[in-house]
């Protein structure tokens, strides 16, 4: 199967940085595929989807989405995505429905066709009862809760998901994972996932990539990592995995 997302060889610097934010990241992520992006703060994650979503320029390689080349054709990959912030991305004194209503007229849905894109996003995070509660008024999990739904209001194809569970109570980090995998099901969502919670990504993923200071460690589907067989030996879960690969960085 052709793959949806292709990733050759970016790289990032920032102005002063001693470090390239991105050394050549290669990956590429084939329809239908919940793929995490694992690995500590700082390890290059929310940089990568930023240039995946065209809101950081690229230093150097290539991106095609789709098919689409984005030194080209970022609008039509834009069209594609989904975004889910790390940041919240909504107005804390609007309600959820003035929130969900302003970005998807703000993103040129109107009419019946606004009205049903935020019944579905308000449904599929069961915000139902909180629909005219203010924003800052949410608790934790509802907020993003709120953040995952306005994600998608323009029915994308792609849904990336920047740590997504971040500061949230067990119940709603359990409740986020499951909207996702039914997302995936239902839906036919591609979704990049980022996150240094190891035991999501090996909950919630198909395959995965380990990034630390910029680089790519491995990559491979999740049984392929444990196994050893993605350039890796063989660990018992992603945290020894990303141990071992982390040591033999330091060493080489």
């Amino acid at each position: 199967m052709p793959a949806l997302i292709e990733i050759d060889a970016v790289t990032k610097r920032y102005r002063g940085a001693d470090t390239a934010a991105l050394d050549r990241v290669s990956l590429t992520v084939e329809p239908g595929t919940i793929f995490g992006l694992l690995g500590p703060n700082g390890a290059g994650k929310t940089t990568l989807i930023s240039i995946l979503l065209g809101l950081v320029r690229k230093d150097g390689g290539a991106v095609r989405v789709a098919g689409h080349d984005m030194d080209r054709e970022l609008p039509a990959i834009r069209r594609l995505c989904g975004l889910a912030p790390q940041d919240l991305g909504f107005y804390p004194m609007l309600s959820v429905e003035e929130n969900l209503r302003f970005y998807g007229g703000a993103g040129g849905l109107a009419g019946a066709a606004l009205a049903q894109r935020v019944d579905f996003a308000c449904d599929t995070a069961q915000l139902g009862e909180h629909r005219d509660k203010r924003a800052e008024r949410l608790s934790g999990g509802l907020k993003r809760r709120l953040n995952l739904a306005l994600s998608l209001l323009h029915a994308p194809r792609i849904l990336v998901l920047d740590e997504p569970t971040v500061g949230v109570d067990p119940q709603s980090r359990a409740f986020i994972l499951e909207v996702i995998r039914r997302l995936r099901q239902e839906q036919g969502l591609t979704v990049i996932y980022t996150s240094h919670y190891m035991d999501e990504v090996q909950q919630l993923c198909d395959r995965a990539a380990i990034l630390d200071q910029g680089r790519v460690l491995a990559q491979g589907t999740l049984r392929e990592l444990l196994d050893g067989v993605a350039g890796s030996k063989p660990a018992r879960n992603l945290e020894e995995l990303f141990l071992n690969l982390t040591h033999r960085r330091l060493r080489d």
